[in-house]
């Protein structure tokens, strides 16, 4: 026999005693969760009867009652509690359980044969209703835990045939008399209650083995997830290192530090010079990408000077926009100083993606503008170009992950399809939100609308200054 072989007994054993806790978890929570209903149903059957038959009686069936009840609330509470390697615990809770099954369905029955032995033969609607009633819930509610649905099926099903077989043997009635109707009746709801309870035991079985793939398949997706994570991010971090190394090789190069290249070398230096600087962006990119996943990417918030902010980014893109031949210009609306929550850092980020974007899908000698202005309550970044615009329907697509407007080998500009993500989840962390207006062939105008700051919250918290280090990143839609 092998090791695995070996293992399937405790693999079995641990399967059955899962299961078992699942459903006695389940059992009394819908115990717990019908709890005042069956107080309604109890208090009313018992101020019925008191009133036509027997008031002491009716007042012992509710005290009875009233202690398993009891005794029932608190194995609900205790159960949740239980871990799957209790055996012992799991065991003493399943007597405990189907022990106040027995002392609660004993109180019902008792008490309805009780009521149907005070009346003549044959007028037992009353109690016969009760009975049936307190089946009819069991084989709804008590699916989850067969033995406790088996206990009360089983006592319920006695105490009916008690009540007609008493009548039979006491009036000796004729095949054709009422009380033979009776007892074939009771017989056929006793099938029917034994059907439904079937019914709902299929459904729950059927319910709780799709509940149990979807949480296999979810550990499977999250321990892909997890896997995924780590590799690339890994993989980003190795990269780092020799790609920091390879550029600023190429950069002293590149600057003539080195003496200077022949001429034959310097188109093959300066682009290896630009793939690099396009690999450090997507690396950062990605990096940026899981933070967000794993919700944790750091923002240091503050208060931010918006026309500091718009006056950075433009000097921070000047030399991306002027190697595109394209001309960036500032257009700050209004003479009131505007400021946002936000992390400065990060807004010039989101705002020097959206102007390489602008650069790369301008006309050449094309004019891009950036600025801001206050409307209502609320402070609107805007970045627009006259270049060869976004086609309708592509609204999704710009902010997808990876996603390009033209995706073909062919496309105008590269990147990583990653920008405008990573700048919706920056914007709508800080409660943001981005978007664009385009027109094929004329130009887009992307936006971003902040929550404005009023002066009294930005005297008590200070500005924060914009003065970052300027680096110009590649990004595409």
């Amino acid at each position: 026999m092998t090791a695995i072989d070996a293992n399937l007994p405790d693999r079995d054993s641990g399967e059955t005693e899962n299961r078992l806790l699942q459903n006695i978890i389940d059992y009394t929570a819908m115990s717990f969760a019908l709890l005042w209903q069956r107080q309604a149903i109890y208090l009313a059957t018992t101020i019925l009867t008191a009133f036509f038959f027997d008031p002491v009686n009716a007042m012992l069936f509710y005290g009875t009652i009233l202690i398993c009840e009891a005794q029932d609330l608190l194995l609900a509470k205790r159960v949740p509690r239980l871990k799957p390697d209790q055996h012992k615990a799991i065991g003493m809770m399943v007597a405990w359980i189907l022990l106040n099954t027995i002392l609660s369905s004993t109180a019902i029955c008792l008490y309805a044969v009780s009521v149907a032995f005070a009346q003549p033969a044959g007028g037992h609607f009353t109690p016969m209703f009760f009975l049936f009633a307190a089946a009819l819930f069991a084989a709804m509610n008590n699916h989850q835990f067969l033995w406790a649905m088996i206990v009360r099926l089983t006592m319920y099903g006695v105490s009916f045939m008690l009540i007609v077989v008493k009548d039979i043997w006491t009036e000796r009635p004729e095949l054709s008399s009422e009380l033979w109707l009776h007892f074939f009746t009771v017989i056929f709801v006793m099938y029917f209650l034994i059907d439904c309870s079937m019914v709902f035991l299929k459904l729950y079985r059927r319910n709780l083995e799709q509940l149990e793939k979807l949480k296999a398949e979810h550990e499977r997706t999250k321990a892909a997830y997890i896997a995924k994570t780590q590799f690339i991010s890994t993989v980003s971090h190795e990269l780092r290192t020799p790609l920091t190394s390879i550029k600023g090789s190429l950069d002293l190069i590149n600057t003539g530090a080195l003496g200077e290249a022949p001429e034959s070398m310097q188109s093959l230096i300066h682009l290896a010079g630009k793939n690099c600087e396009r690999l450090a962006s997507l690396i950062n990119d990605v990096l940026d990408i899981q933070k967000m996943e794993a919700g944790e990417m750091n923002y240091r918030e503050g208060t931010v000077d918006v026309h500091a902010l718009i006056q950075e980014a433009i000097a921070c893109n000047t030399g991306y926009t002027s190697a595109h031949n394209v001309e960036i210009v500032e257009d700050l609306r209004g003479n009131n100083d505007l400021y946002v929550k936000g992390d400065a850092s990060r807004l010039l980020q989101v705002l020097a993606n959206i102007i390489s974007n602008a650069a790369k899908f301008s006309l050449d000698g094309g004019e891009i503008t950036v600025g801001c202005e206050k409307v209502g309550g609320h402070i609107r970044l805007f970045v627009k170009d006259h270049g060869i615009g976004i086609p309708e329907g592509f609204h999704d697509k710009v902010f997808d992950c990876f996603s390009q407007i033209d995706s073909s080998d062919e496309r105008h500009a590269g990147g990583t399809g990653l920008g405008m993500h990573i700048s919706k989840e920056i914007v709508e962390h800080f409660g943001g939100t981005i978007d664009y207006r385009s027109k094929l062939g004329e130009g887009t105008e992307f936006f971003v609308m902040f929550p404005a700051i009023s002066g009294h919250e930005v005297g008590s918290a200070g500005a924060e200054h914009t003065s970052l280090t300027c680096a110009v990143q590649s990004k595409q839609l």
